[in-house]
């Protein structure tokens, strides 16, 4: 018996055809249905006769209609999560930035976003405490603060300890002694949110970390720095700056934890600033103020920058005069991120000197020099992306302007006397996305934007 093949082919098609044409008509009905549909209000009803506002509430037609004697704007979503602030008491979208200030026995936490205008009032939101210890005796000294996008926590260091606290929870993780009398100083965190490079307690080395258990990964030795007390880590993280409680800093490669060389100024090392490819090293040093220039590569000072004489040396010389640098004329020195200005902090006039720093040879700039509001100053960090400076004092200073536009204050109105400030960015699920470099380094990509513009404007001028 022959089977009709090619016939029955042709019956499977036409019956394919039709469902086909079937289910075409169908999404065309569909469509023309949807089209003429009511749409559906914030409560599921159908808006008949009206027009959906930006909170999904029905309006009547003839409100909706304008004219000089019925102005009307459409109502904004009534969810401040969706929308932003509108009002007070409503949630912020987008996340959120937070100035964590480390003192002792606690962090102090405000919030640094700007509101609906641009303005920032620094609010005070809480008081994380990290001690609580009977009375008659103190919390201990905080000696550094850092963060961690990549583990999600806030590194505090004292004299005695390195705690990790989870910023969701605000739970310490770990909390490590180490050898007993070696904990810890300042300390700073590699690009991969991974590791800590810390320095000891006075002591000649630094450790390198785990950041998320506090298991020590390595030793530094740093024995020609003996007292290691401030420190900087390079860009790439590959690079450590050790400085002690003296003259001679150790420059170690961090993956083979090997010192590679040593630089020696002309006095005790005191807040020092690194460059944004760690070629340069802007140090601040007792008895002066100013600061001196080192070159990496070929490991000497190459510069010494003094303020002018008549502005310090007179009142630094009288020995019944009392400054609070530290013991310095000034105790902190920073680059703008783009590295156009070095930036230190006068004790001994209440006043942040600026230096242009373009060419070899940094000059002073009165002219965007500024007083400060007198409190002890002895730290400077830039902010994230690098708009605002905060002041150990409390002062927050707007660096293109070289205004002061806020302040730092506890819960009880005090200013904040804090060296150990950082600026951080939060998700919408409260993750910190973004930390500052709490040494004021220079920025690889904003010395390179800068670069570009001036040789843009140069090529422009010719």
């Amino acid at each position: 018996m022959k089977v009709d093949t090619q016939g029955r082919t042709k019956v499977r098609t036409a019956i394919l055809c039709a469902a086909a044409q079937s289910a075409l008509l169908t999404c065309a009905i569909s469509r023309v249905l949807a089209q003429n549909a009511p749409l559906l209000d914030a409560n599921g009803h159908a808006c008949v006769g009206g027009k959906l506002d930006g909170a999904k509430q029905c309006i009547p037609l003839l409100q909706t209609q304008r004219s000089a004697d019925h102005p009307y704007r459409e109502a904004g979503a009534s969810d401040g999560r969706t929308t932003g602030r509108i009002g007070p008491g409503f949630n912020l979208v987008g996340g959120r930035e937070l100035i964590y200030a480390a003192v002792p026995g606690s962090i102090v936490v405000l919030d640094a976003k700007p509101d609906a205008r641009g303005n920032r009032k620094f609010n005070f939101i809480k008081r994380i405490m990290l001690q609580d210890r009977p009375a008659p005796l103190p919390p201990e000294s905080i000696s550094a603060i850092m963060a961690s996008p990549a583990t999600n926590m806030v590194y505090v260091s004292t004299r005695g300890r390195l705690m990790a606290i989870d910023l969701t929870t605000e739970k310490i993780i770990w909390d490590k002694t180490y050898e007993a009398g070696t904990c810890c100083e300042r300390g700073a965190v590699t690009p991969d949110g991974l590791t800590l490079v810390v320095g000891s307690d006075l002591k000649d080395f630094h450790r390198v970390i785990d950041a998320a258990t506090g298991d020590v990964k390595g030793i530094i030795k740093t024995p020609l720095s003996m007292f290691n007390h401030n420190m900087n880590l390079s860009a790439d993280g590959k690079t450590d700056f050790a400085a002690p409680n003296g003259l001679t800093m150790t420059i170690a490669d961090v993956p083979s934890l090997k010192a590679t060389k040593t630089i020696t100024f002309s006095d005790h090392i005191r807040v020092f600033v690194i460059n944004h490819d760690a070629s340069r090293i802007y140090v601040n040093l007792n008895n002066l103020l100013g600061f001196e220039i080192a070159d990496v590569k070929s490991g000497k000072v190459v510069k010494r920058i003094e303020a002018p004489g008549e502005m310090w040396k007179a009142k630094w010389a009288d020995p019944n005069l009392v400054f609070f640098g530290h013991g310095a004329p000034m105790h902190g020195i920073a680059l703008t991120p783009d590295e156009s200005e070095v930036w230190i902090p006068d004790a001994i006039n209440n006043q942040v000197l600026v230096y242009d720093n373009a060419g070899e040879s940094p000059a002073l700039n009165m002219s965007k020099s500024f007083k400060t509001n007198g409190l002890p100053n002895g730290w400077i960090t830039m902010g994230l992306d690098g708009k605002l400076a905060y002041m150990a004092s409390g002062d927050v200073v707007d660096v293109k302007s070289h205004q002061i536009v806020g302040q730092l204050k506890d819960e009880y109105g005090r200013y904040m006397d804090s060296e150990k400030v950082l600026d951080l960015a939060f998700n919408d699920s409260g993750h910190l996305v973004r930390t500052v470099n709490q040494f004021a380094q220079g920025d690889p990509k904003a010395v390179a934007n800068r670069l570009a513009m001036e040789t843009s404007t140069k090529q422009a001028g010719n």
